[in-house]
Protein backbone atom coordinates (compact mmCIF):
# COMPACT_ATOMS: atom_id res chain seq x y z
CA UNK A 1 0.00 0.00 0.00
CA UNK A 2 1.29 3.31 -0.97
CA UNK A 3 1.49 6.05 1.72
CA UNK A 4 -0.34 9.26 1.40
CA UNK A 5 0.60 11.16 4.74
CA UNK A 6 3.36 9.04 6.41
CA UNK A 7 7.35 9.25 4.54
CA UNK A 8 10.59 7.91 5.78
CA UNK A 9 10.31 9.44 8.87
CA UNK A 10 6.75 10.33 10.19
CA UNK A 11 3.83 12.88 8.98
CA UNK A 12 6.16 16.32 7.87
CA UNK A 13 5.44 19.58 6.22
CA UNK A 14 5.18 23.33 6.06
CA UNK A 15 3.06 24.42 9.33
CA UNK A 16 -0.56 25.89 7.82
CA UNK A 17 -0.58 23.76 4.78
CA UNK A 18 -2.13 20.33 4.57
CA UNK A 19 -0.97 18.54 5.93
CA UNK A 20 0.41 20.16 8.77
CA UNK A 21 -2.84 22.61 9.96
CA UNK A 22 -4.65 22.13 12.98
CA UNK A 23 -7.58 20.64 12.04
CA UNK A 24 -5.09 17.09 10.51
CA UNK A 25 -3.39 17.17 13.53
CA UNK A 26 -6.66 17.01 15.61
CA UNK A 27 -7.57 14.00 13.55
CA UNK A 28 -5.09 12.35 13.65
CA UNK A 29 -4.58 12.41 17.20
CA UNK A 30 -7.85 11.08 17.23
CA UNK A 31 -7.24 8.58 14.54
CA UNK A 32 -3.86 7.14 16.12
CA UNK A 33 -5.62 5.95 19.18
CA UNK A 34 -8.18 4.51 18.26
CA UNK A 35 -6.21 2.41 16.45
CA UNK A 36 -4.28 2.29 19.87
CA UNK A 37 -7.54 1.12 21.73
CA UNK A 38 -8.24 -1.50 18.93
CA UNK A 39 -4.27 -2.98 19.22
CA UNK A 40 -3.50 -2.40 23.07
CA UNK A 41 -4.35 -4.97 25.88
CA UNK A 42 -5.33 -2.72 28.27
CA UNK A 43 -4.55 -4.24 31.93
CA UNK A 44 -7.41 -3.57 34.89
CA UNK A 45 -9.78 -1.34 32.45
CA UNK A 46 -6.84 0.88 32.42
CA UNK A 47 -6.96 3.49 29.23
CA UNK A 48 -3.80 3.79 26.96
CA UNK A 49 -1.29 6.47 27.59
CA UNK A 50 0.80 8.23 25.17
CA UNK A 51 3.77 10.71 25.88
CA UNK A 52 3.97 13.83 23.31
CA UNK A 53 7.54 15.26 23.25
CA UNK A 54 8.09 18.47 20.66
CA UNK A 55 11.28 20.29 19.98
CA UNK A 56 11.47 24.23 19.96
CA UNK A 57 9.55 25.05 17.05
CA UNK A 58 6.78 27.85 17.83
CA UNK A 59 4.50 25.61 16.20
CA UNK A 60 4.61 23.01 18.52
CA UNK A 61 2.19 24.29 21.11
CA UNK A 62 0.10 24.58 18.48
CA UNK A 63 0.38 21.00 17.12
CA UNK A 64 0.82 19.70 20.57
CA UNK A 65 -2.37 20.82 21.82
CA UNK A 66 -4.38 19.83 18.53
CA UNK A 67 -2.55 16.37 19.40
CA UNK A 68 -3.73 16.38 22.90
CA UNK A 69 -7.17 17.29 21.95
CA UNK A 70 -7.70 14.35 19.37
CA UNK A 71 -6.37 11.92 22.06
CA UNK A 72 -8.58 12.94 24.60
CA UNK A 73 -11.14 12.53 22.08
CA UNK A 74 -10.62 9.27 21.57
CA UNK A 75 -10.30 8.07 25.35
CA UNK A 76 -6.50 7.81 25.33
CA UNK A 77 -4.73 9.43 28.46
CA UNK A 78 -1.65 11.72 27.13
CA UNK A 79 1.36 13.19 29.30
CA UNK A 80 3.45 16.34 27.90
CA UNK A 81 7.06 15.77 27.96
CA UNK A 82 8.25 19.28 26.74
CA UNK A 83 10.73 19.89 24.58
CA UNK A 84 12.66 16.67 24.37
CA UNK A 85 14.99 15.32 21.99
CA UNK A 86 13.36 12.48 19.57
CA UNK A 87 15.48 9.58 21.56
CA UNK A 88 14.18 10.96 24.70
CA UNK A 89 10.68 10.30 23.74
CA UNK A 90 11.52 6.97 22.47
CA UNK A 91 12.76 6.18 26.00
CA UNK A 92 10.31 7.43 28.40
CA UNK A 93 7.88 5.72 26.43
CA UNK A 94 9.61 2.52 26.90
CA UNK A 95 10.83 3.37 30.65
CA UNK A 96 7.15 4.26 31.29
CA UNK A 97 6.13 1.17 30.03
CA UNK A 98 3.46 3.52 27.77
CA UNK A 99 1.53 2.87 25.08
CA UNK A 100 3.02 5.08 22.46
CA UNK A 101 5.61 8.21 22.03
CA UNK A 102 4.79 11.00 19.89
CA UNK A 103 7.31 13.77 18.75
CA UNK A 104 6.29 17.00 17.17
CA UNK A 105 9.60 17.60 15.08
CA UNK A 106 10.59 18.46 11.51
CA UNK A 107 14.07 17.18 12.36
CA UNK A 108 16.81 19.64 10.64
CA UNK A 109 14.07 21.36 8.58
CA UNK A 110 13.87 25.35 9.16
CA UNK A 111 11.44 26.45 11.63
CA UNK A 112 8.26 26.99 9.68
CA UNK A 113 8.37 22.82 8.78
CA UNK A 114 7.22 20.59 11.25
CA UNK A 115 5.84 17.38 11.38
CA UNK A 116 4.95 14.10 13.69
CA UNK A 117 6.62 10.83 14.29
CA UNK A 118 5.36 8.25 16.74
CA UNK A 119 7.13 5.62 18.40
CA UNK A 120 5.96 2.17 19.19
CA UNK A 121 5.43 0.64 23.02
CA UNK A 122 9.58 -0.61 22.45
CA UNK A 123 10.62 2.93 21.79
CA UNK A 124 10.94 1.82 18.00
CA UNK A 125 8.99 3.63 14.54
CA UNK A 126 6.03 2.23 13.93
CA UNK A 127 5.61 -1.11 11.59
CA UNK A 128 4.47 -0.09 8.40
CA UNK A 129 1.15 -2.26 8.89
CA UNK A 130 0.19 0.03 11.93
CA UNK A 131 0.89 3.28 9.94
CA UNK A 132 -1.46 2.24 7.38
CA UNK A 133 -4.30 1.26 9.32
CA UNK A 134 -3.94 5.11 10.66
CA UNK A 135 -3.52 6.36 7.36
CA UNK A 136 -6.74 3.87 6.39
CA UNK A 137 -8.88 5.51 9.76
CA UNK A 138 -8.45 9.12 8.46
CA UNK A 139 -10.79 8.22 5.74
CA UNK A 140 -13.58 7.88 8.69
CA UNK A 141 -15.25 10.88 10.37
CA UNK A 142 -14.21 12.09 13.74
CA UNK A 143 -15.98 11.44 16.37
CA UNK A 144 -15.47 12.07 20.20
CA UNK A 145 -15.87 9.36 23.47
CA UNK A 146 -18.25 10.00 25.93
CA UNK A 147 -17.42 12.28 28.70
CA UNK A 148 -17.13 10.04 31.31
CA UNK A 149 -14.29 8.23 28.60
CA UNK A 150 -12.22 11.43 27.94
CA UNK A 151 -8.64 11.05 28.05
CA UNK A 152 -6.95 13.25 30.35
CA UNK A 153 -3.43 14.98 30.16
CA UNK A 154 -0.76 15.84 32.55
CA UNK A 155 2.61 16.57 32.31
CA UNK A 156 5.92 14.19 33.28
CA UNK A 157 7.88 14.78 36.25
CA UNK A 158 11.66 15.45 35.39
CA UNK A 159 11.72 13.93 31.73
CA UNK A 160 14.83 15.97 31.11
CA UNK A 161 16.44 14.66 34.06
CA UNK A 162 15.47 10.88 33.23
CA UNK A 163 16.79 11.28 30.06
CA UNK A 164 20.17 13.07 31.01
CA UNK A 165 20.44 9.95 33.32
CA UNK A 166 19.69 7.25 31.12
CA UNK A 167 22.48 8.44 28.39
CA UNK A 168 24.94 8.84 31.25
CA UNK A 169 24.55 5.42 31.74
CA UNK A 170 25.61 4.26 28.31
CA UNK A 171 29.13 5.94 28.79
CA UNK A 172 31.72 3.07 30.82
CA UNK A 173 31.25 3.46 34.52
CA UNK A 174 35.59 3.76 34.65
CA UNK A 175 35.79 6.08 32.59
CA UNK A 176 35.18 10.07 32.87
CA UNK A 177 35.80 13.22 30.49
CA UNK A 178 37.60 14.93 33.10
CA UNK A 179 40.63 17.23 31.41
CA UNK A 180 38.65 17.55 27.81
CA UNK A 181 37.19 20.73 26.80
CA UNK A 182 34.47 20.13 24.54
CA UNK A 183 32.25 22.48 22.50
CA UNK A 184 28.72 21.44 21.97
CA UNK A 185 26.31 22.87 19.09
CA UNK A 186 22.54 21.97 20.47
CA UNK A 187 20.86 23.73 17.00
CA UNK A 188 19.09 25.80 19.38
CA UNK A 189 16.78 22.72 19.10
CA UNK A 190 15.58 19.90 21.95
CA UNK A 191 18.69 19.02 23.18
CA UNK A 192 19.74 22.56 24.17
CA UNK A 193 18.89 21.60 27.94
CA UNK A 194 20.54 18.43 28.21
CA UNK A 195 23.10 17.86 25.97
CA UNK A 196 25.89 20.07 27.83
CA UNK A 197 24.27 18.68 30.99
CA UNK A 198 25.36 15.28 30.19
CA UNK A 199 28.53 15.91 29.31
CA UNK A 200 29.12 18.48 32.27
CA UNK A 201 28.51 15.53 34.91
CA UNK A 202 31.03 13.09 32.96
CA UNK A 203 33.50 15.23 34.18
CA UNK A 204 34.49 17.82 30.22
CA UNK A 205 34.74 21.45 30.51
CA UNK A 206 32.27 22.73 28.41
CA UNK A 207 31.25 25.39 25.90
CA UNK A 208 27.74 25.57 24.96
CA UNK A 209 26.41 27.16 21.58
CA UNK A 210 22.99 26.85 19.67
CA UNK A 211 21.30 26.52 23.17
CA UNK A 212 18.87 30.22 22.96
CA UNK A 213 15.52 28.15 21.09
CA UNK A 214 13.30 31.77 20.54
CA UNK A 215 11.03 29.29 18.57
CA UNK A 216 12.00 30.49 15.28
CA UNK A 217 15.80 30.11 14.93
CA UNK A 218 16.11 26.09 15.12
CA UNK A 219 18.47 24.91 13.11
CA UNK A 220 19.36 28.39 11.37
CA UNK A 221 23.03 28.62 11.03
CA UNK A 222 23.65 25.96 13.63
CA UNK A 223 23.52 22.63 14.58
CA UNK A 224 24.95 19.27 12.65
CA UNK A 225 23.24 20.95 9.03
CA UNK A 226 25.45 24.08 9.91
CA UNK A 227 28.83 22.52 11.26
CA UNK A 228 31.10 25.40 10.10
CA UNK A 229 29.67 27.23 13.76
CA UNK A 230 31.24 24.41 15.83
CA UNK A 231 34.61 24.19 13.65
CA UNK A 232 34.98 27.96 14.35
CA UNK A 233 33.78 27.83 17.75
CA UNK A 234 36.66 24.67 18.60
CA UNK A 235 39.20 26.71 17.16
CA UNK A 236 38.29 29.98 18.70
CA UNK A 237 37.83 28.14 22.49
CA UNK A 238 40.99 25.89 21.92
CA UNK A 239 38.74 23.17 22.79
CA UNK A 240 39.74 19.27 22.22
CA UNK A 241 36.60 18.41 20.62
CA UNK A 242 33.36 19.50 18.97
CA UNK A 243 29.84 18.29 19.26
CA UNK A 244 27.24 19.49 16.89
CA UNK A 245 23.38 17.83 17.16
CA UNK A 246 20.53 19.26 14.84
CA UNK A 247 17.02 20.29 16.22
CA UNK A 248 16.00 16.89 17.42
CA UNK A 249 19.14 15.38 18.54
CA UNK A 250 19.01 12.04 16.65
CA UNK A 251 21.83 12.71 14.67
CA UNK A 252 26.13 14.07 15.22
CA UNK A 253 28.73 15.16 13.41
CA UNK A 254 31.90 15.64 15.33
CA UNK A 255 35.00 17.91 15.35
CA UNK A 256 38.49 17.72 16.27
CA UNK A 257 41.13 20.18 17.90
CA UNK A 258 42.27 21.64 14.73
CA UNK A 259 38.87 22.03 13.18
CA UNK A 260 38.53 18.49 10.96
CA UNK A 261 35.12 17.71 10.29
CA UNK A 262 33.53 13.99 10.83
CA UNK A 263 30.50 12.58 9.41
CA UNK A 264 28.29 10.09 10.47
CA UNK A 265 30.22 7.26 8.70
CA UNK A 266 33.62 7.79 10.39
CA UNK A 267 31.73 8.20 13.72
CA UNK A 268 29.98 4.97 13.27
CA UNK A 269 33.48 2.99 12.27
CA UNK A 270 35.14 4.55 15.32
CA UNK A 271 32.01 2.95 17.60
CA UNK A 272 32.03 -0.48 15.68
CA UNK A 273 36.80 -0.56 15.98
CA UNK A 274 36.24 0.08 19.71
CA UNK A 275 33.54 -2.88 20.02
CA UNK A 276 35.45 -4.82 17.69
CA UNK A 277 38.07 -4.67 20.62
CA UNK A 278 35.69 -6.60 22.88
CA UNK A 279 34.43 -9.58 20.56
CA UNK A 280 32.98 -9.71 17.17
CA UNK A 281 30.65 -7.39 15.15
CA UNK A 282 28.41 -9.57 13.52
CA UNK A 283 27.81 -6.92 10.60
CA UNK A 284 27.26 -3.06 9.69
CA UNK A 285 24.33 -1.31 8.02
CA UNK A 286 24.70 1.63 6.15
CA UNK A 287 22.34 2.80 3.07
CA UNK A 288 23.23 3.65 -0.34
CA UNK A 289 24.78 7.15 0.92
CA UNK A 290 26.94 5.49 2.91
CA UNK A 291 31.20 5.77 1.67
CA UNK A 292 32.31 3.11 -0.24
CA UNK A 293 35.58 3.82 1.96
CA UNK A 294 33.43 2.74 5.04
CA UNK A 295 31.98 -0.57 3.47
CA UNK A 296 35.67 -1.47 2.58
CA UNK A 297 37.57 -0.14 5.40
CA UNK A 298 34.95 -2.75 7.75
CA UNK A 299 35.36 -5.62 4.80
CA UNK A 300 38.95 -5.50 5.62
CA UNK A 301 37.84 -5.93 9.29
CA UNK A 302 36.01 -8.67 8.43
CA UNK A 303 33.03 -7.18 9.08
CA UNK A 304 30.28 -7.46 6.82
CA UNK A 305 28.46 -4.69 5.43
CA UNK A 306 25.12 -4.00 3.92
CA UNK A 307 23.49 -0.68 2.39
CA UNK A 308 19.48 -0.17 3.14
CA UNK A 309 17.59 2.30 1.41
CA UNK A 310 18.25 6.45 2.73
CA UNK A 311 16.42 7.40 6.61
CA UNK A 312 17.01 5.50 9.80
CA UNK A 313 13.62 3.69 9.27
CA UNK A 314 15.68 1.14 6.81
CA UNK A 315 18.28 0.66 8.84
CA UNK A 316 17.18 -0.23 11.74
CA UNK A 317 14.33 -2.54 9.31
CA UNK A 318 18.08 -4.50 8.26
CA UNK A 319 19.43 -4.22 11.75
CA UNK A 320 16.20 -5.91 12.41
CA UNK A 321 16.48 -8.23 9.79
CA UNK A 322 19.94 -9.44 10.25
CA UNK A 323 20.34 -9.70 14.04
CA UNK A 324 23.20 -7.26 13.87
CA UNK A 325 23.68 -4.15 16.63
CA UNK A 326 25.07 -1.40 14.65
CA UNK A 327 24.50 1.30 11.67
CA UNK A 328 23.71 4.50 10.43
CA UNK A 329 24.01 7.20 8.06
CA UNK A 330 26.65 9.55 6.48
CA UNK A 331 24.24 12.40 7.83
CA UNK A 332 25.05 11.17 11.55
CA UNK A 333 21.94 9.48 12.44
CA UNK A 334 23.40 6.33 14.12
CA UNK A 335 22.27 3.00 15.94
CA UNK A 336 23.82 1.49 18.71
CA UNK A 337 21.00 -1.08 19.44
CA UNK A 338 23.35 -2.41 22.65
CA UNK A 339 22.25 1.40 24.24
CA UNK A 340 19.27 2.28 22.51
CA UNK A 341 16.45 1.32 20.69
CA UNK A 342 16.59 4.30 18.59
CA UNK A 343 19.38 6.90 17.27
CA UNK A 344 20.23 8.90 19.66
CA UNK A 345 22.97 11.54 18.64
CA UNK A 346 24.16 12.46 22.55
CA UNK A 347 24.35 8.73 23.22
CA UNK A 348 26.39 8.13 19.63
CA UNK A 349 28.69 10.79 20.58
CA UNK A 350 29.27 9.60 24.30
CA UNK A 351 30.31 5.69 22.34
CA UNK A 352 33.07 8.03 20.29
CA UNK A 353 34.04 9.56 23.21
CA UNK A 354 34.45 6.25 25.43
CA UNK A 355 36.62 4.48 22.35
CA UNK A 356 39.00 7.95 22.76
CA UNK A 357 39.22 7.60 26.74
CA UNK A 358 40.27 3.93 26.12
CA UNK A 359 42.94 4.45 23.57
CA UNK A 360 44.30 7.98 24.60
CA UNK A 361 44.07 8.97 21.42
CA UNK A 362 42.73 11.76 19.19
CA UNK A 363 39.61 11.07 16.42
CA UNK A 364 42.43 11.36 13.60
CA UNK A 365 44.35 8.99 15.11
CA UNK A 366 41.16 6.67 15.42
CA UNK A 367 40.22 7.07 12.06
CA UNK A 368 43.71 7.63 10.27
CA UNK A 369 42.59 4.23 8.43
CA UNK A 370 39.78 5.37 6.76
CA UNK A 371 40.40 7.83 4.27
CA UNK A 372 36.64 8.63 2.89
CA UNK A 373 36.09 9.06 -1.26
CA UNK A 374 35.77 12.07 -2.53
CA UNK A 375 31.19 12.36 -2.41
CA UNK A 376 29.59 15.36 -4.24
CA UNK A 377 25.58 15.80 -3.33
CA UNK A 378 23.89 17.75 -5.51
CA UNK A 379 20.17 18.62 -5.05
CA UNK A 380 17.79 19.34 -7.93
CA UNK A 381 14.26 20.71 -7.59
CA UNK A 382 11.71 17.67 -8.11
CA UNK A 383 8.32 19.13 -9.86
CA UNK A 384 5.40 17.53 -8.68
CA UNK A 385 4.61 14.48 -10.39
CA UNK A 386 7.91 14.55 -12.76
CA UNK A 387 8.20 10.54 -13.79
CA UNK A 388 11.79 11.06 -13.31
CA UNK A 389 12.91 7.53 -12.87
CA UNK A 390 11.48 6.32 -16.33
CA UNK A 391 13.04 9.85 -18.24
CA UNK A 392 15.66 8.77 -20.97
CA UNK A 393 17.59 11.68 -20.83
CA UNK A 394 18.10 11.01 -17.06
CA UNK A 395 18.60 7.34 -17.58
CA UNK A 396 21.17 8.22 -20.20
CA UNK A 397 23.28 11.13 -18.28
CA UNK A 398 23.32 8.13 -15.52
CA UNK A 399 25.03 5.41 -17.77
CA UNK A 400 27.29 8.06 -19.14
CA UNK A 401 28.40 8.89 -15.68
CA UNK A 402 29.09 5.21 -14.27
CA UNK A 403 30.61 4.79 -17.68
CA UNK A 404 33.02 7.25 -16.51
CA UNK A 405 33.45 6.12 -13.16
CA UNK A 406 33.96 2.60 -13.85
CA UNK A 407 35.34 0.31 -11.23
CA UNK A 408 36.57 3.55 -8.99
CA UNK A 409 33.26 4.81 -7.89
CA UNK A 410 29.60 5.15 -7.43
CA UNK A 411 26.34 7.29 -8.98
CA UNK A 412 22.87 7.38 -7.01
CA UNK A 413 20.01 9.79 -7.78
CA UNK A 414 17.21 9.20 -5.40
CA UNK A 415 14.30 11.34 -4.12
CA UNK A 416 14.31 13.14 -1.08
CA UNK A 417 12.01 11.28 1.77
CA UNK A 418 11.20 14.84 3.19
CA UNK A 419 11.36 17.29 0.76
CA UNK A 420 11.15 17.79 -2.80
CA UNK A 421 14.26 17.27 -4.22
CA UNK A 422 15.69 15.01 -6.14
CA UNK A 423 19.07 13.69 -4.81
CA UNK A 424 22.69 13.72 -7.48
CA UNK A 425 25.46 11.84 -5.77
CA UNK A 426 28.50 10.81 -7.41
CA UNK A 427 31.88 9.30 -5.29
CA UNK A 428 34.86 8.15 -6.12
CA UNK A 429 38.40 8.18 -5.65
CA UNK A 430 39.07 11.19 -8.57
CA UNK A 431 37.93 14.49 -6.74
CA UNK A 432 37.86 15.91 -10.34
CA UNK A 433 36.17 13.32 -12.02
CA UNK A 434 33.60 13.22 -9.18
CA UNK A 435 33.12 16.95 -9.09
CA UNK A 436 32.69 16.64 -13.02
CA UNK A 437 30.56 13.86 -13.57
CA UNK A 438 28.24 15.33 -10.52
CA UNK A 439 27.77 18.84 -12.05
CA UNK A 440 27.18 16.72 -15.91
CA UNK A 441 24.47 14.23 -14.45
CA UNK A 442 22.33 17.00 -12.40
CA UNK A 443 22.17 19.73 -15.35
CA UNK A 444 21.23 16.95 -17.62
CA UNK A 445 18.29 15.84 -14.73
CA UNK A 446 17.78 19.90 -14.38
CA UNK A 447 17.20 20.18 -18.38
CA UNK A 448 15.06 16.78 -17.99
CA UNK A 449 12.86 18.15 -14.94
CA UNK A 450 12.55 21.89 -16.36
CA UNK A 451 14.26 24.04 -13.64
CA UNK A 452 16.66 26.12 -13.56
Amino acid sequence: MSKKYFGTDGIRGKVGEAPITPEFVMKLGYTAGRVLMRHVHLLHGERPTVLIGKDTRISGYLLESALEAGFSAAGVDTCRGGPLPTPAVAYLTRALRLQSGIVISASHNPYYDNGIKFFSSLGTKLPDALEEEIEAALEEPMGCVAAEKLGRAHWINDATGRYIEFCKSSFPNELDLRGLKIVVDCAHGASYHVAPHVLHELGAEVIAIGISPNGLNINREVGATAPQALVAGVLEHRADLGIALDGDGDRILMVDAVGNLYDGDQLLYAIVKSRLEKGAVAGVAGTLMSNLALERALNALGIPFARAAVGDRHVMELLQEKGWLYGGESSGHILCLDCHSTGDGIISGLQVLGALRRRGCSLQELLGDLPLYPQRLINVPLPKDFSWREHPRIQAAEREARAALAETGRVLLRASGTEPLLRVMVEGSDAAKVNAQAEAFAQAVREAAGVE
